[in-house]
């Protein structure tokens, strides 16, 4: 694992600190999973009660937890399939790796005018997705696990958003804007239904469906949205990034290094956003898989035998990582 820094420590109990999670499947929710306790020794308070989080895709999902009172500890046990409070009995997620079949029909016809007759409108990586086709997948027992603790959390079957500062990010299908809800001007969604659409990607689930418009995952914008940060009011930011890597390895597989080419291209967006935010006066942390969490993870995100592994590995390497993380000017 790899952590760089930019900025000066900053001491005391009343900073004001933001978390970001980020895109990554489930072997990136297996591996932010795996981090939160070395994170947590990082905080002058409980993960949960920063003062701004956002998550992206499976990101979203342990914003979520967390906001509604999850503990590492339960998350960890989550994971393995371990008796730990409350979230056993909740649905796992147990999709395959490869998505169902697709429907044969353009995921969205109305993002592709849009993006041909306004293109400096639509992020490109966005456009691409309207050719994709109409996926099929549900997300079921995601929409159940957060529904049921939302409700835990809140004491009533249909509580409100949670009541810190929680974004969610998805993108708009047809108009291909980035839709952050939670946050003040975005349209209104339960958490469950906000976290649905930030974990449908496109061409494998079904966009979400919310006040008559369609949602998908948020992680074709961006990876983390850490540039969302700037305004959020914050001394301090710390960002869990699965898909980026500061430390990489070298392997010989093409199929392998082509991944880890991707890989460097999100780490440079990622550092791009983190130097923008410093040079705003916030010190930001990111946190990304090393060489020893990369081969357990392998290339395909949505693999969830790899889950357990992956966790484990960051359970190992993440404490390292944070307490002599690489200084960026």
């Amino acid at each position: 694992m790899g952590a760089v820094v930019l900025g000066a420590t900053r001491a005391g109990s009343g900073r004001r600190v933001g978390i970001v999670f980020g895109a990554g499947g489930l072997t990136g929710a297996a591996w932010m999973t795996g981090a939160l306790p070395a994170l947590q020794d990082r905080l002058p308070r409980a993960i949960g009660d920063a003062e701004v989080i956002i998550g992206t895709s499976a990101g979203s999902v342990l914003a979520a937890g967390l906001r509604c009172g999850s503990s590492s500890e339960e998350m960890i046990g989550y994971q393995r399939g371990e008796v730990v409070g409350d979230l056993p009995a909740l649905p796992q997620v147990t999709d395959g790796p490869l998505p169902p079949l697709p429907q044969p029909r353009m995921g969205s016809p109305a993002l592709w005018c849009t993006a041909l007759l306004t293109p400096h409108r639509v992020h490109p990586r966005v456009s691409a997705t309207a050719w994709l086709p109409h996926g099929r997948g549900r997300h079921t027992a995601l929409r159940a696990m957060v529904s049921h603790l939302h409700a835990r959390h809140h004491g009533l079957p249909t509580p409100p958003w949670v009541d810190a500062p929680t974004w969610i990010v998805a993108v708009d299908y047809d108009s291909g804007r980035r839709v952050v809800f939670g946050r003040g001007g975005a349209p209104a969604a339960p958490l469950p239904d906000a976290v649905v659409a930030s974990c449908s990607v496109p061409g494998w689930y079904r966009p979400a469906e919310i006040g008559g418009r369609r949602y998908v995952d948020g992680g074709i914008r961006s990876l983390t949205s850490l540039g969302l940060m700037a305004d959020a009011g914050v001394d301090e930011v710390y960002v869990l990034a699965p898909m980026a890597s500061t430390v990489s390895d070298s392997p010989r597989r093409p199929h392998v290094r082509l991944a880890r080419t991707v890989r460097v291209l999100a780490t440079q967006s990622l550092l791009r956003d983190a130097r923008r935010l410093h040079a705003g006066g916030i010190r930001v942390t990111v946190l990304t898989p090393g060489p020893e969490d990369l081969a357990p993870m392998g290339i395909n995100p949505m693999d969830p035998r790899r889950r357990a592994a992956v966790l484990e590995a960051s359970l190992r390497t993440s404490p390292a990582s944070l307490a002599r993380p690489h200084v960026l000017s």
